[in-house]
């Protein structure tokens, strides 16, 4: 009984070591310490001895490092060399490309959360507030959705002009070029402000902002690309566009089969070096439209004009669109949303070597360039657009919820539409949130290639899920397209959202995760160089040590994960106030959880993992909800902890832990090692699944933000277009609102009268003149419930056109 109390006694200074995760130069003098103190109390034993022999070895292998590399890394290194996937460059590109951030201290299993909550509020500068209430507001009041999607299917010319002289195309270009030199979170604002007012618009102004012509110049650009584009590119004298999409290249970019040839040819009238392409792109956005081509292709040099290499690789190149040779003009119709987008194609196009981008320098570099540029972009246009569509729901949807009465009640009072309803908040608020941490980190200098990847996928899925809860609340209003719906076009651009800049399934499956994986990971891509690395002494070096910090680090989550699963992780420290910090405690326990999850499933899975694509879907849905509740947490208290945010925070909070437990529970239940599935939950839910999402009464109070008007309200949809204007869609909810609300009172004198028999039953408008008499109401108040009546009436309405409205030229 002695020795098994001294073996618990050891296994639990282990597990100690293990959680603090301590270094040799600690743990080892305190094991020794124990272990001397067991002596002096055991002197001998079997157990006692087995221990101390297995002690020194332990001792031995960490402490002499040629004697662990010639016996452990050393041959675990050629093992690791044969399993390890073949890595195309692309691949390796792609992997290398961008930042590691917060996604980082989020796979360490164990985050600084005080780092989190010290980086500064994402916020506007004074210039760009000014814009965004002036050009913006006023870009805004001149778009007209209806007559841009069903007359024009265009913008109007005044508003194209509009966008160019205000420098809507140069946001992100220097100043020192003419741009506006914007933050991101400025960038941000104005896509989703736009996006709630034309779709078109925003796509318009958002894609000369993101991956193109003007970002890849701003990096990579020779000083005279730079001189003679980015002003034309700020001043809207060129309107870009980028065309990388092909009929056998979409998800598999890398594969694209357009190709340009060195080779020497006549430009503007004598011999240069140049390059000859063919290609055949779709897809392209703004390319109907545009004057300037940015193009990427593979590049050959068969007579080896710039070298030995014959196959160069992906290039990038910039051509005017008047180049002979070039074809434009033709149109895509995306779900009748008109923004321009179009095929373009290019046959024995000759153009100078100094119109690749970058010059002659940067052939071959072009996989590599836009690897590391497109984080940026995929930071900002698509989850600004998503989150608009989920604000504009929240406000429009909510007040419609108030006005709108079935069975002489508000349907947002019933429990089904309150149900929807909380989701369409809670969402919003979490959306919100994701947007404005990810464009923080792009504002302090990162390329956040994995946050980007989980802003868009997790944005533009909660903007599905946002919009079909607002259609099936608003019913028939919502399908009935024309000047007065607000959500239609919405709905329609959905799947627009959902396919572009990287395919959602694609982008879950393949990219969070196995990018994440990698970049994240603090050893695997250590790990993975060295298997790589030509010196061979070099090698083992850097293997041993990347190894034996990797099995550390994966014992020391196991150990976490299990003992902040058996506390519910109220014991671990943490940062945060309140009920932050009891959010924050649940997120280091599902990181550690994570970590865990993740190192088994690469140690059992290995390579095969790639093409486990339903189980790394999983991985990616957990480290997605993790930077998602972050950003949830990180909200609330840069705003204040302002109490009435309060549900809405703890609702997006348990709504995204639910959905985090969900995977990885269906993780382990599918995992093809049964006995390391079984040894996961063990670990990871001892104690059996403990979240349990939002509760009704949660959700109750969330909702109550969107059915009336306050601070609340304003926050959780600020930055979206609105108007006092009754011949807005907008303005015409927004003004009701105001006046149900104001009625309420009257109706419930009302009802009183009603239901103490001095008032007959009647429908509400009926009962106005005999309240009127019987002294139940004033003449006032009677004037608040006719106005109320009336608004409620104009508001509910859908629109309606001739027979012949769409039999017109």
């Amino acid at each position: 009984m002695t020795t098994l109390l001294w073996v618990t006694g050891l296994i639990t200074v282990l597990a100690f070591a293990a959680y603090h995760r301590m270094t040799i130069v600690y743990w080892v003098p305190m094991m020794a310490g124990y272990m001397v103190l067991w002596t002096l109390a055991a002197s001998t034993g079997a157990v006692l001895m087995a221990t101390w022999s297995v002690f020194a070895v332990i001792v031995l292998i960490a402490g002499l490092a040629p004697l662990r590399r010639g016996l452990i890394s050393g041959p675990l290194l050629a093992v690791f060399r044969r399993i390890m996937p073949a890595m195309s460059q692309t691949e390796r590109d792609a992997l290398e490309a961008g930042t590691v951030w917060w996604d980082g201290e989020l796979f360490s299993g164990r985050p600084d959360w005080a780092t989190l909550l010290a980086y500064p509020q994402s916020r506007l500068s004074s210039e760009e507030q000014v814009f965004i209430d002036g050009p913006v507001e006023q870009l805004c009041r001149m778009l007209d959705d209806w007559q841009i999607s069903e007359e024009l299917h265009d913008l109007p010319p005044e508003v194209w002009q509009f966008i160019k002289d205000h420098g809507f195309f140069g946001m992100i270009i220097p100043k020192e070029y003419g741009g506006l030199a914007f933050s991101a979170r400025a960038h941000s604002e104005v896509v989703m402000k736009i996006s709630t007012r034309s779709i078109t618009a925003a796509v318009t102004v958002m894609v000369p902002n993101s991956l193109g012509p003007a970002e890849l110049l701003m990096h990579y650009g020779t000083p005279e690309q730079k001189q003679h584009y980015l002003p034309r590119l700020a001043r809207g004298l060129e309107v870009p566009c980028f065309a990388l999409t092909g009929p056998e290249a979409g998800s598999d970019a890398g594969s694209i089969p357009d190709r340009g040839v060195v080779c020497r040819g006549q430009f503007d009238g004598r011999e240069v070096l140049g390059i000859r392409l063919n290609w055949d792109k779709r897809y392209i956005t703004l390319g109907p439209v545009a004057t300037l081509l940015g193009l990427a292709f593979k590049l050959q040099d068969p007579d080896q004009l710039l070298g030995t290499q014959q196959d160069i690789g992906i290039t990038l190149a910039l051509i005017p669109t008047t180049t002979p040779g070039v074809w434009i003009g033709h149109r895509h119709m995306p779900l009748n949303i008109p923004f321009m987008n179009g095929p373009n194609r290019g046959k024995d196009v000759f153009i100078p070597m100094d119109w690749v981008i970058g010059g002659q320098a940067q052939v071959g570099n072009g996989w590599r360039m836009l690897m590391e540029c497109l984080a940026a972009g995929r930071s900002i246009s698509l989850p600004a657009l998503s989150t608009g569509a989920g604000k504009l729901a929240g406000r429009a949807t909510g007040a419609y919820a108030r006005i709108r009465k079935q069975f002489k009640t508000p349907i947002g009072q019933f429990e089904g539409v309150e149900e929807a309803l909380a989701r369409i908040a809670g969402n919003a608020y979490a959306m919100d949130a994701a947007r404005c941490l990810t464009v923080l980190a792009v504002d302090l200098g990162e390329k956040p290639s994995v946050v980007s990847a989980i802003a868009k996928y997790n944005l533009t899925s909660r903007m599905r899920q946002v919009i079909n809860d607002a259609m099936d609340i608003q019913g028939g209003s919502g399908i009935c397209l024309g000047p007065r719906n607000l959500i239609g076009r919405a709905y329609q651009s959905i799947p627009i959202s959902i396919t572009v800049e990287g395919a959602n399934i694609l982008t879950r499956t393949m990219i969070t995760y196995g990018q994440g994986a990698i970049r994240c990971h603090p050893y695997v891509l250590a790990e993975m160089r060295a298997a790589q690395e030509g010196d061979k002494v070099r090698a083992r070096a850097d293997f041993d040590r990347a190894l034996f910090g990797h099995i550390g680090f994966a014992i020391s989550n196991g150990v976490r994960a299990w003992w902040l699963g058996i506390t519910a992780a109220r014991l671990c420290r943490s940062a945060g106030h309140g009920v932050t910090r009891r959010y924050l405690q649940q997120l280091t326990r599902m990181s550690a959880a994570f970590a865990l999850v993740s190192d088994v499933s690469m140690l059992t899975l290995g390579g095969d993992l790639k093409r486990r694509e339903k189980l790394s879907g999983r991985l990616a849905d957990v480290l997605s909800q993790l930077y998602i509740v972050s950003a949830i947490v990180k909200r609330y208290e840069d705003q204040g902890c302002q109490s009435e945010d309060l549900p809405l925070m703890r609702w997006a909070c348990d709504d995204a832990l639910l959905t985090l437990q969900a995977s990885l529970d269906g993780l382990i239940s599918n995992f093809p090692n049964r006995f390391a599935a079984a040894l996961l939950r063990g670990l990871v839910f001892p104690l059996g699944l403990s979240f349990k999402g939002p509760s009704d009464a949660l959700g109750h109070q969330v909702v109550q933000v969107l059915l009336s008007p306050s601070a609340a309200r304003d926050r959780l949809t600020a930055g979206v277009f609105t108007s006092r204007d009754p011949q807005q869609a907008i303005g015409r909810l927004e003004l009701t609102l105001d006046k149900v609300v104001a009625a309420e009172p009257v109706e419930k004198k009302l009802r009183v009268g009603v239901r103490s028999r001095l008032l007959p039953r009647l429908p509400e408008e009926q009962l106005i003149e005999p309240g009127l008499q019987q002294g139940v109401i004033d003449a006032a108040e009677a004037a608040v419930l006719r106005a109320a009546i009336a608004a409620r009436r104009d508001a509910i309405q859908v629109d309606d056109f001739p027979a012949n409205y769409w039999q017109r030229g």
